[in-house]
C-alpha cells in the first residue's frame, strides 16, 4: 500500500540520525500506525505510537496488529491531540529528545517524496487518478508526480475533509492543489464510520471482482466512483485509475 512510498525516505532518515525510537501519531484504524509497527518488527528498532483518544482496552484489529509487532502504545485524549504545541511538548516530557518524530500518516515532505514513486508503477496513461485521502500526502505525492498521467481525485475519509485543501497548498503550493479536486461527500459518518450500505458494497465489490476493500478508505473511495459514475460525473470512455492504498487488516475493525 501507499505506506511503504510514506515510509521510505523517513526509515532512511531515522537510520542517518541514529535515534533510538521512532515515534508516530495515529487514530485507533492507522494504517500507518500498523505499518510504522510492521517495520519496526521488520527491521529490528523501536517504534512508538500516540494514539488519538482513550486507552482501548480491547483492541481492535489494527491497534492489536500493532503491539503484536512491538509498538508501544500510548493515549492522548482528543483535546491534547489537536494542540499540537501541547502535544509536542507532552511527547518530549515523556520521551525525551533522541527519537525521531514522524507526523500522523507520514505526512511530510519525505512521506511526499515517495508517494511521488507511485505513478513509476503505471505504464499508461490515465485521464483520472483517484485515492483515498486521510492526511493528504498521498494525494499531494501523485499530484506532484502526475505529469502525462491525467488529474488527481482524492476522496476523504475524515467528515470535514476541506482541510485537505490547507494540506495540499502546503506541501505542493497552490498551483498542483488548484488543479486537485477534493472530495468529500463519501465519509459515511466520519473517520473509521461505516453504514450497512457501505458495507454492502465493499461485499458485492469483493463478489464480482475478487478485490478486497476495506471500510476506512478504500471502500469509501471505490464506492464514490461507483456512485460519481452513475451520476454522470465522468465522460464517457474516461480512463479512470483508483489506487489501491492497502489497510486490509482494518476489514475486521469495527469502531
Amino acid at each position: 500500500g501507499n505506506k511503504w512510498y510514506k515510509l521510505k525516505y523517513n526509515l532512511s532518515e531515522f537510520r542517518k540520525q541514529e535515534k533510538k525510537a521512532l515515534l508516530t501519531f495515529g487514530g485507533a484504524y492507522s494504517n500507518h500506525i500498523a505499518a510504522t509497527a510492521a517495520a519496526g518488527f521488520l527491521f529490528g528498532f523501536r517504534t512508538i505510537g500516540i494514539i488519538r483518544g482513550e486507552k482501548h482496552h480491547t483492541l481492535n484489529p489494527t491497534l492489536r496488529l500493532a503491539r503484536e509487532q512491538g509498538m508501544e502504545l500510548h493515549y492522548a485524549d482528543r483535546q491534547l491531540y489537536r494542540n499540537k504545541d501541547e502535544l509536542m511538548a507532552w511527547v518530549s516530557s515523556h520521551f525525551g529528545e533522541d527519537i525521531y518524530i514522524l507526523p500522523e500518516g507520514g505526512s511530510n515532505d519525505l512521506g511526499v517524496k515517495g508517494c511521488m514513486e507511485i505513478l513509476d508503477t503505471v505504464d499508461w496513461n490515465p485521464d483520472l487518478v483517484c485515492c483515498a485521502c486521510g492526511t493528504g500526502a498521498t494525494l499531494t505525492g501523485l499530484a506532484m508526480s502526475a505529469k502525462g498521467k491525467g488529474r488527481c481525485a482524492g476522496f476523504s475519509a475524515l467528515k470535514g475533509g476541506d482541510f485537505l485543501r490547507d494540506s495540499l497548498e502546503q506541501l505542493a503550493g497552490k498551483a498542483v492543489a488548484g488543479q486537485t479536486r477534493l472530495v468529500t461527500e463519501y465519509h459515511f459518518g466520519g473517520y473509521a464510520k461505516q453504514t450497512p450500505d457501505l458495507l454492502d458494497f465493499i461485499d458485492r465489490f469483493w463478489k464480482e471482482h475478487g478485490i478486497l476493500l476495506d471500510p476506512v478508505y478504500t471502500g469509501k473511495m471505490m464506492y464514490g466512483i461507483y456512485d460519481q459514475a452513475t451520476k454522470g460525473h465522468f465522460k464517457e470512455g474516461e480512463k479512470i485509475l483508483a489506487i489501491h492504498t492497502g489497510g486490509l487488516q482494518g476489514i475486521g475493525s469495527k469502531p
